[in-house]
Order: C-alpha cells, then sequence, then structure tokens
C-alpha cells in the first residue's frame, strides 16, 4: 500500500508543478508565489 500511495503522492507532486509552471509571473504573484518557490509549494501540498 506504501508504494501506491507514494506513486500517487508523487503523481500529484508533478501535476501540481506542471500547473504552477503553466501560469504566467503575474499570476503567481497573486497567488503569493515565486516562481523559484513552485517545487516546495508542491511538496507542502502533498506532505513531502
Amino acid at each position: 500500500m506504501n508504494m501506491a500511495r507514494s506513486f500517487n503522492n508523487w503523481r500529484k507532486y508533478r501535476q501540481t508543478v506542471t500547473e504552477l509552471d503553466r501560469m504566467t509571473a503575474r499570476e503567481l504573484r497573486d497567488l503569493g508565489i515565486e516562481r523559484s518557490e513552485i517545487k516546495a509549494v508542491a511538496r507542502a501540498a502533498v506532505g513531502f
């Protein structure tokens, strides 16, 4: 079960990174996120 959970967490992480990476600098700023923080925000979103 841990392997499935890990895989799902990884998929959610990658999806979050992809979605945030597609946003413009202005959209990210509106969310209070800098482009350099995308991976950290995605890790926090899935609990890494």
